[in-house]
């Protein structure tokens, strides 16, 4: 199953995929993160992992993805990275960090003033998870960038399962709208994780969402706030981040 993780900037996405992963992970799964938000330098830490090698660089770097996507697109062709299917176990080590039963995988990082846009890191995000065969015991865990940008270049269609993460703010639940139709659109099974809530915010918001689609209410915590404000791994198991876990497992 491959789970893409999005919402607004702020809400925790980051924070839930890490945290998801390292439950899934207890479960006895191997688990692959993908990193493809292009302007988050956290991600890593969180999992406990060096940042590995930008798998852009496996395809020449995003010159050279620019360049192949200019040539294309002129013609009306799509500009294809991959001859044949991959697995989890045709990834390059070099572009993965691990440590026990997960793996990293980033896409690549806004590095220069004026280097141009991250439209290169959408379309080879989308390419490979279009591309990618998950196994048996496996999970795949999408982190990525604020907002729906990444709605508007397709990389959900090569995902199984959208959550949408809420902070208790009117952005958030608006944007849930939005992307709750996108996803009913496309045909994806969505769920909404609410984070850093007490009991008072969650029925507030559940005024708003209604239960049906909500699989998660997070609550605020200090070790991982501490955690994410050193920019240490975040090592805290919570039960509804173990709920959250055993119903994906369940759709599996």
């Amino acid at each position: 199953m491959k789970i893409l993780v999005c919402g607004k900037g702020g809400s925790g996405k980051s924070t839930i995929a890490a945290l998801l992963a390292k439950c899934i992970s207890r479960q006895g799964y191997q688990v692959l993160v993908v990193d493809s938000d292009e302007s988050n330098y956290g991600l890593h830490r969180q999992l406990g992992l060096e940042l590995p090698s930008y798998f852009m660089e496996y395809f020449g770097g995003k010159k050279e993805m620019i360049s192949k996507m200019m040539a294309a697109f002129p013609k009306g062709e799509k500009v294809e990275l991959f001859d044949q299917r991959w697995g989890i176990d045709d990834i390059p080590r070099d572009y993965l960090a691990r440590k026990g039963g997960i793996s990293l995988l980033a896409i690549g990082k806004i590095q220069d003033f004026g280097e141009g846009c991250a439209c290169p890191m959408g379309a080879l995000s989308k390419m490979f998870l279009d591309n990618l065969v998950v196994g048996e015991k496996e999970m795949v865990i999408v982190d990525t960038e604020a907002g729906i940008e990444h709605f508007g270049r397709g990389v959900e269609q090569g995902c199984d399962i959208i959550l949408v993460v809420l902070d208790p703010s009117y952005e958030s639940l608006q944007l849930s709208k939005k992307i709750d139709e996108i996803s009913q659109n496309i045909g994806k099974t969505l769920y909404f994780v609410l984070n850093r809530v007490n009991p008072e915010r969650r029925a507030a918001m559940l005024e708003f969402l209604g239960e049906e689609k909500v699989a998660a209410a997070i609550p605020e915590n200090e070790d991982i706030f501490r955690a994410g404000l050193a920019g240490e791994e975040i090592d805290v198991q919570l039960e509804e981040m173990e709920r959250l876990a055993d119903l994906l497992e369940s759709e599996a």
